[in-house]
């Protein structure tokens, strides 16, 4: 299963992005999907979860202001960034681990889209 991330940019203190990250391959069934950002130095965290039952999950730094949603039919997973802030530049990675069509495991990742909001 192969993940395509879009949607990074330059953005001022204040606004919004959405990212995209679309899914291809033998999808079979989707376990959670999730966005993660990472800086120069530090570890990659997790900014949004969504489960196969629809809970989605924030750490605190984003809460209220980032928004993680899926297209099923698309297979498309998204993240709408509000407010945004400057510490929230990093580079954002998707997550996506399932099952495929024929019952392996997979977990996948995109190839990370820069997002930088400038002061």
């Amino acid at each position: 299963v192969q993940l395509q991330a879009s949607g990074g940019g330059l953005v001022q203190a204040g606004g919004s992005l959405r990212l995209s990250c679309a899914a291809s391959g033998s999808i079979g069934s989707i376990n959670t999907m999730g966005w993660y950002r990472q800086t120069p130095g530090k570890q990659r965290e997790l900014v949004a979860e969504l489960t196969r039952d629809g809970t989605a999950r924030y750490p605190d730094s984003v809460k209220g202001r980032f928004t993680i949603s899926r297209d099923n039919a698309k297979n498309t997973i998204y993240l709408q960034m509000n407010s945004l802030k400057p510490e929230d530049t990093a580079v954002y990675y998707c997550n996506i681990n399932g099952r495929t069509q024929f019952r392996y495991s997979f977990d996948s990742w995109g190839q990370g889209t820069q997002v930088t909001v400038s002061s």
